[in-house]
């Protein structure tokens, strides 16, 4: 049984990879990292595969780690950056995951959750009942923070299109 389910999480993991580093590469705008991201996703996934308790959650559990992982390696950038006098990034525009860059711009100015909410429901399509799994928060709570996310976000819009 355990076999069974270390099988399907393997399988659910290469059918979603491209997913994976899509929705990784929103966080940290980088080829390299988001593959170091989705990796230490998948290692972390596969180490503790067996915590998860319902196999019908295999989507929610690895998107929750997924998007942890995105967050940890944002802050562990953040410290090290601080760290750092001079920190030049060159930026790297990856060929077929380009974003609209204003709309982008826009969304990383967010909190770090209501990013995670607007990231999962628009981009990765999941349904507000699995956002709020992922990011375990109520499902009102969610709904609540999309709703005022985008009013800010077309605020937000608006008033540079002025």
């Amino acid at each position: 049984m355990k076999q069974d389910l270390y099988n399907n999480i393997v399988t659910y993991i290469i059918e979603n990879q491209t997913k994976f580093y899509r929705l990784a590469f929103s966080y940290v705008h980088d080829q390299e990292d988001a593959l170091d991201i989705v990796q230490n996703a998948i290692c972390k996934a596969l180490e503790h595969y067996g915590s998860l308790k319902n196999e019908q959650a295999v989507r929610t559990w690895f998107y929750r780690i997924l998007v942890n992982e995105s967050l940890l390696f944002l802050k562990k950038q953040e410290k090290f950056l601080s760290n750092e006098e001079e920190a030049a990034d060159i930026p790297y525009d990856e060929k077929g995951y380009e974003t609209v860059d204003d709309l982008y711009d826009h969304i990383a100015q967010l909190d770090p959750d209501v990013q995670t909410i607007i990231k999962l429901r628009f981009f990765e399509e999941l349904p507000l009942k699995d956002i709020a799994e992922v990011t375990n928060m109520n499902l009102n709570t969610v709904k609540a923070k999309l709703y005022r996310g985008l009013k800010l976000l077309k605020q937000n819009i608006q008033e540079v299109d002025l």
